[in-house]
């Protein structure tokens, strides 16, 4: 490699990036990965990730690399949710505070857009497996570690050493993993529903929680959510996605919940060359503040978007789905009765749409793909020279329930 061109590029690298306690001024990879998606005509629509990590709990990076992804991304609202049991990094960063990531987070979107929310991971064994808290005012009284019931720790310690000897700074971390999981997780849900926090059930499908990927409820779920101290669940994390939890939140009134679960760097985990984004949550706001944001969560007013698809109840995607689209009129051609029409996509994810309008096209079957922030033109024959014409549409790219499509009805003037 050329000298010059290595002095510059670690030029670039030191003059725009500072060290891991300060903000991030410039983040450049080079892709283009921005996210947009249009308000509805009653909410403002805000994208959040609500599941990541940083060295902090187990995830790879400082909190200020995540605040400069997220803004990378166009993320509205970001949550580093820690674990708060599973510490395997406390011996080389030692934290006593688990707010810590949260403030060197804020600390770090300070004087941008980027809003960024307390949050913790309540970390158990199954049942009831990993648990999100969001809004948290102080994650420090959501866990508890007592030395003196290390003896009734032991046996989750052995079952996870199977065996080994383990070096010390590994089982220091098993210990303490350990003696968190005796708190119990009853406890500490009620805990953060005296902060008025927002709880949702993480990766119910997770191999480590369910060894077939079928996510269901357990009896301590369910008293969860009697309690009101589960208020959604994550149909989508990481790269994967179960129709079991989506069944789950309908069924039981729970917020419907995307997320990256991001613990290296994002364009590690999603492959932006490929077209690829973090899976996300859109939340549908009456303002674009914390205290708004959390009622929408709390009212489920919720959307994922996974691998450019849309999922979520009918009340909240036809109306998001209808400022996606755009359908406008160019005019009949000369002498003709066939209508030349611009169907445009305002959102940053592929539309596919299937036709079940009364008119065919004269230029396309009826299927049609209509690129990110594109558009298409079409010819729609409609037999004789009208003022408007209703154009229906199924759009294949979104769900209300597994494997229902929404169909959205569009009036168009001539």
């Amino acid at each position: 490699m050329n000298k010059s061109y290595l002095l510059t590029l670690i030029s670039f690298i030191f003059f725009n990036i500072t060290f891991a306690d300060g903000k991030i001024e410039s983040y450049k990879s080079g892709l283009d990965r921005t996210m947009s998606f249009p308000d509805t005509k009653e909410y403002l629509t805000i994208s959040t990730d609500l599941h990541t990590h940083s060295v902090f709990s187990d995830g790879h990076v400082w909190p200020n690399i995540r605040v400069a992804e997220a803004r990378k991304d166009n993320i509205d609202v970001l949550a580093i949710t820690e674990h708060l049991e599973y510490q395997p990094h406390i011996m080389h960063i030692p934290h006593e505070n688990r707010n810590a990531a949260y403030i060197e987070a804020k600390r770090a979107a300070s004087g941008t857009d980027l809003i960024v929310i307390n949050g913790s991971e309540i970390t158990r064994e199954m049942p009831p497996g990993h648990i999100n808290a969001i809004f948290v005012k102080d994650a420090n009284k959501l866990y508890k570690f007592d030395q003196n019931f290390l003896p009734e720790a032991k046996e989750l310690i052995e079952e996870r050493a199977q065996g080994a000897e383990l070096p010390e700074e590994q089982m220091q971390v098993l210990e303490n993993y350990a003696l968190g999981n005796l708190y119990p997780a009853l406890e500490a849900l009620k805990e953060a529903k005296n902060q008025e926090a927002f709880v949702f059930w993480n990766h119910p499908m997770w191999g480590s929680q369910a060894s077939d990927g079928i996510a269901r409820l357990d009896e301590m779920h369910k008293e969860f959510i009697t309690k009101d101290l589960l208020h959604g669940i994550e149909i989508v994390n990481t790269g994967t996605y179960s129709e079991e939890a989506f069944n789950i939140a309908l069924e039981n009134n729970l917020a419907l919940i995307g997320t990256s679960d991001v613990h290296d760097l994002i364009e590690w985990d999603y492959d932006a060359h490929n077209n690829e984004h973090r899976p996300i949550t859109l939340v549908f706001a009456k303002e674009r503040n914390e205290a708004s944001i959390k009622e929408a969560l709390f009212d489920r007013r919720t959307v994922v978007v996974f691998k450019d698809r849309f999922m979520g109840r009918s009340q909240h995607i036809l109306p998001l789905l209808k400022s996606i689209i755009s359908i406008s009129s160019n005019g009949y051609r000369e002498g003709t009765q066939i209508l030349k029409i611009e169907i445009r996509n305002n959102s940053s994810t592929y539309m596919i749409l299937e036709n079940l309008s009364e008119f065919n096209f004269a230029d396309s079957d009826d299927l049609i793909s209509i690129p990110k922030n594109g558009k298409v033109t079409l010819q729609v024959k409609t037999l004789e020279v009208l003022n408007n014409i209703d154009l229906k549409f199924k759009f294949l790219n979104a769900l209300t329930s597994p494997k229902q499509h929404p169909v959205v009805s569009f009036r168009v003037s001539t």
